[in-house]
């Protein structure tokens, strides 16, 4: 008998029994607008271009980065695709655009379906979160690129919003107040550091407690889910001008406000406006990293930055509140040269 697929370290049944398993999950995203059913070439999605004036395609890709790896090593797959469908429907929000659908792609060493399940349970959830539909996805085996058990995971996302109502951070004046939604863990950025100062340097197993005085453990922290801001921040451009958005990933608050501001206006930004999780503590300690590398870092406990203008402050705080987000006032826009600062 000659050589195999399977042989060679493809499993063609394992992946057809994945797609079995993750029918029912990926058709629990579905909108009305999704044409057909899974399992085609290509995702079918029927553009209502008639409830739009001018409509705009946003699109957004991106993935968990090394989170993978801690979700690897604790065997826990069910969240992370939670965060890759933040990491990008929570980027088209910054531009005005509602989430209309979702495309994943995961590469492993060997196709395991229970794995893939848990995976795809999660991209699901997050799409249900986000009122946006799994339209399709790729499986692909490496076999030899990839060791049995790895994995990594990737998302595109593409929504719409109307021309003239694009947020674009060109309004952003003097005086306009800075909203921060609050995260309650790293989301997915940071953790290659995150990862060397609990493994590397201080020793510290995933089943270890975090940080003294808390029964959750280092799992637990470093795969707490992304909160998905998408629908609360088109709720608050529905009542209030929303003059820029950032997204706080890689670059933390001084990297990602920056990108949004007009060339004549910078951020000022009080520190003690919020409380960021013990875990950002417990990192800083442990890795006896500076403020300003843990600010270009870390999120450090806000995940979303939102711009209103002060008469619109109040109002803007009691509608995020009232779609879960424990929205605070962080700052203040000044003028200057792009730049973000923090007070005291």
């Amino acid at each position: 008998m000659g050589e195999t697929y399977e042989s060679a370290g493809v499993d063609i049944a394992a992946g057809e029994a994945a797609v079995e398993r993750i029918k029912a999950k990926v058709r629990s995203t579905f909108r009305p607008e999704v044409i057909g059913d899974i399992g085609g070439f290509g995702g079918l999605f029927n553009f209502a271009n008639h409830r739009y004036r001018s409509p705009v395609l946003v699109s957004s890709t991106d993935g968990v980065g090394t989170k993978a790896l801690v979700a690897q090593a604790a065997g826990r797959f069910d969240t992370i695709g939670v965060d890759l469908v933040a990491m990008c429907v929570d980027d088209l929000v910054c531009q005005g655009a509602e989430p209309l659908f979702f495309l994943d792609y995961i590469a492993v060493g060997k196709l395991d379906p229970d794995h893939i399940e848990q995976l795809v349970e999660g991209v699901a959830e997050g799409c249900r979160q986000a009122g946006c539909a799994l339209i399709g996805g790729e499986m692909a085996e490496h076999p030899g690129a990839m060791d049995p058990g790895e994995f990594d995971l990737v998302g595109f996302a593409v929504g719409v919003a109307e021309r003239d109502q694009l947020i674009t951070g060109e309004h952003v004046r003097p005086g306009d107040i800075v909203i921060g939604l609050p995260s309650p863990g790293l989301r997915s950025n940071g953790y290659s550091l995150a990862r060397r100062v609990y493994f590397d340097l201080a020793g510290r197993s995933l089943s270890d407690p975090a940080f003294e005085g808390t029964h959750r453990t280092v799992a637990d922290e470093l795969l707490e889910p992304s909160v998905i801001y998408a629908p609360a921040v088109l709720a608050l451009q529905r009542v209030v001008e929303v003059r820029a958005v950032a997204h706080i990933t890689g670059g933390g608050l001084p990297g990602n406000l920056a990108r949004v501001l007009p060339r004549n206006a910078g951020a000022v930004l009080d520190p003690r406006a919020w409380e960021p999780p013990r875990v950002f503590q417990e990192i800083q300690r442990l890795g006896e990293i500076s403020d300003d590398e843990m600010r270009k870092v870390f999120n450090l406990g806000i995940g979303m930055a939102v711009v209103v203008p002060a008469v619109d402050a109040f109002r803007a705080l009691d509608l995020l509140r009232s779609h879960g987000q424990r929205a605070v006032e962080i700052g203040v826009i000044e003028r200057g040269e792009r730049t973000v600062r923090f007070a005291g």
